[in-house]
């Protein structure tokens, strides 16, 4: 069979290069001791850009004959600090501003963007969007009228953003001694701290008019062992939409450093894998990764409306054991993955996506629902206002169950604990492949010999059908998901469980 879009978790994406982009904006807030509540607000006083004339702009961009007309107006800064054995390589500032201008017709998108907020550029750019249409308009562009989201998921209060580079700086060096010092085989350490603050605001033609002020922060340690020419390493982060509190009280630095050196230390001793099918256990946290790989993609309508996912013809079906509860849930606070409003503005919501086995839901935006005749569910999503808005998810969540983990790890006789990975991909057929970073060898019902070297490979209906056990512990991971050129935020959570059969890929 072909592989066919093909799609990549980034589980250790650090923190990378920037351009620098000049901007009093920033510094004059900073200075003030403020930072703005509303983004309409600043790009009205900052740009000039006022909300008559984003009705003129919606009425250019309707003007063919368009179905549906929207602007995304955003403001980001963002930045990083990249240390690497005990020397600061990089800090780097990226400051980001435009519009982009959508047009929906039928089923098609129209699409353009300008980091130039005068009018005619603006201007410009619908026009672009509009030439998607070609027919006399016959929906009329409401006015807008101003709207609050009805939640507030992100805490703002002393986001990184604001603090002094000196500040940040203490971060990552109380990550980088707690990682050094945690044993004298750790030779190497790379700390990555970044954050940004995001102002958006969307109009569209219907008239609504809403913006949403999103911090993000991540706190990244990859520790390097080695011991009698053996060299591993491991990972750990830490962040989500969170201020200065979260790394001082619930996950400091010191935290995030030790899990990553302990994870690189247990690998100098751990084994190869050995190949095979396999009792396979999936730890807490971490497997979340296959959560969202083998089962949110396929999830997501755009894959469904077009018949390219293998859950197209699935709905209302069972496509997992009764025990198996998946969904997604944005609204959770401070989470990785959580919003107060999409990148469309609808608002964020729980969507539930496999209840008891059977497939009740999809993960969708504007133009899916609207093709497939449902509910925008909140989960319309874009890297910035240079992309198009596509169903992805958000925080991917399954639902814990009835058994502890020590009662599914005990059932096992023989077989293989699943801890930590280093990425996966997965096929719109459902076919996916996981590398495990960190896993033990299950004997007799315990945990013994660390191993390594390990992937997990299969399909998702047919694992979803093995899983015979689901743990009333939950964890969760933090990862950055591509799909289409766009890179996203997410959160992928799971507690611990058991698959019965699953193939183990091995040097054994």
């Amino acid at each position: 069979m072909n592989s066919i879009n093909r799609r990549e978790f980034l589980m250790k994406s650090g923190t990378g290069l920037a351009a620098v982009a000049g901007s009093t904006l920033w510094f004059d807030l900073l200075l003030a001791g403020k930072i703005p509540g509303h983004s309409m607000a600043m790009f009205e006083s900052r740009f000039g850009v006022t909300q008559q004339d984003l009705n003129k702009i919606l009425q250019i961009a309707n003007s063919r004959g368009g179905d549906f007309a929207e602007l995304y107006l955003q403001y980001k800064i963002s930045n990083s600090i990249n240390m690497e054995e005990g020397i600061i390589k990089e800090t780097s500032e990226n400051i980001s501003l435009g519009v982009g201008v959508r047009v929906l017709s039928g089923d098609k998108t129209g699409y353009g963007y300008t980091n130039d907020l005068s009018f005619e550029s603006m201007k410009n750019a619908a026009l672009t969007a509009a030439a998607i249409a070609n027919q006399s308009s016959t929906v009329r562009i409401n006015d807008l009228s101003a709207k609050n989201p009805p939640l507030q998921v992100y805490d703002l209060n002393k986001t990184l953003t604001e603090l002094q580079l000196k500040d940040k700086l203490t971060l990552v060096e109380q990550a980088n001694q707690a990682a050094e010092k945690f044993d004298n085989r750790i030779s190497k350490v790379r700390v990555g701290l970044s954050d940004e603050l995001d102002y958006i605001t969307i109009a569209n033609s219907e008239g609504l008019l809403i913006s949403d002020t999103r911090p993000q922060t991540r706190l990244v340690v990859v520790s390097l062992a080695e011991k009698d020419g053996v060299r591993n390493s491991g990972f750990y982060s830490g962040g989500g939409r969170v201020g200065l509190k979260y790394f001082q009280q619930e996950m400091t630095p010191q935290k995030i450093a030790e899990s990553a050196s302990e994870e690189a230390i247990i690998l100098l001793d751990a084994k190869d894998a050995m190949a095979g099918e396999q009792p396979v256990v999936l730890g807490a946290g971490q497997s979340g990764v296959m959560i969202h790989e083998a089962v949110g993609h396929p999830l997501e309508a755009d894959g469904n409306r077009k018949g390219t996912s293998i859950m197209a013809d699935k709905m209302g079906k069972s496509v997992a054991r009764e025990i198996v509860t998946i969904f997604e849930d944005p609204t959770i606070p401070h989470f990785r993955g959580s919003l107060n409003i999409d990148d469309e503005g609808v608002s964020a919501q729980k969507t539930m996506l496999i209840e008891r086995g059977k497939l009740v839901g999809l993960i969708q935006d504007r133009l899916s629902a609207k093709i497939m005749k449902m509910k925008p569910t909140g989960n319309g999503r874009r890297q910035s206002y240079r992309f198009n808005p596509i169903p992805r998810m958000t925080n991917t969540i399954l639902a814990k169950g009835e058994s502890t983990p020590e009662e599914i790890i005990q059932s096992v006789n023989q077989g293989f604990y699943a801890k930590s990975y280093q990425g996966g991909q997965v096929e719109d057929s459902g076919k996916f492949v996981f590398s495990v970073n960190l896993g033990y060898l299950i004997e007799h019902g315990k945990l013994t010999q660390p191993l390594k070297n390990a992937t997990l490979i299969g399909t998702n209906v047919q694992i979803l059908n093995e899983v015979s056990m689901v743990g009333n512990d939950m964890g969760f991971f933090l990862g950055s998901c591509g799909k289409d050129g766009q890179t996203v935020p997410v959160t992928a959570g799971t507690p611990t469980l058991k698959i019965d059969k699953m193939t183990v890929g091995g040097r054994q």
